[in-house]
């Protein structure tokens, strides 16, 4: 019976060890729970604490005003086609606190030619149109280079170059006068530049005149003696 009664001790000791083993482990489990747990939801609440404090300047802090890049001064250029029609360009990337006013110039000189064949213009049809008017003028020119322009047509081109000189002229001597002492004096070179040359030029126009009559009229003159002498064999 001995053996017996020892192997219901070990049964009934092992029954009552096994509830202290899973309370201790439970105990051990939540120790470790109460431990853990905070630390990690602290570390987890301090990361984006700690990224709040890097990103917030970025993203509350105002943005920097960005400065607008100052475009090209302003420039003159003195523009020859193959018709020796010369005109003033200004820059179209003008910046906006150059001396010269555009708007007021416009007023004093409606007329100016400026206007239609130099003054900056982003504008297709403008361009289209001055490229037509710049090829049109070319080709004239050729007719009187080759005496094929009829009197007429002569007239009409040197008419067209004084006008141009005359008005770059007008153009160049109001802004001069109006803004001249506001000018980097590589631009205010540029205007007496093209003064000068406009000048030469109408001194010119005249005797060019002539020269393309005469030149019209002895073409002419042969032409209707070598018909005559074809009529004639």
């Amino acid at each position: 019976m001995a053996p017996d009664i020892s192997l219901a001790m070990g049964a009934n000791t092992r029954s009552k060890t096994l509830p202290w083993l899973v309370a201790v482990a439970t105990i051990a489990l939540l120790a470790v729970l109460w431990f853990v747990l905070p630390r990690h939801e602290a570390a987890t609440e301090e990361a984006p604490r700690r990224e709040e404090k890097v990103a917030r300047p970025v993203g509350d802090a105002a943005p920097a005003p960005v400065p607008e890049a100052p475009s090209p001064p302003q420039t003159v250029t003195a523009v020859t086609t193959d018709a020796g029609v010369a005109s003033e360009t200004l820059s179209s990337d003008a910046p906006r606190r150059h001396p010269v006013d555009l708007a007021k110039l416009r007023e004093q000189l409606p007329n100016n030619l400026y206007w239609e064949l130099s003054a900056p213009t982003k504008d297709p049809l403008v361009l289209q149109k001055r490229a037509e008017e710049t090829q049109r003028w070319n080709e004239l020119y050729g007719k009187v280079q080759s005496n094929t322009a009829s009197e007429e047509e002569i007239h009409q081109y040197y008419e067209h170059r004084r006008r141009v000189s005359e008005d770059s002229i007008a153009f160049a001597s109001r802004v001069l006068q109006e803004y001249g002492s506001q000018l980097p004096e590589q631009e205010r070179g540029l205007y007496e530049l093209s003064i000068r040359m406009h000048r030469t030029r109408l001194d010119e126009i005249p005797r060019q005149t002539d020269d393309a009559l005469a030149r019209k009229r002895t073409q002419d003159q042969r032409r209707k003696e070598w018909l005559g002498g074809g009529r004639g064999n």
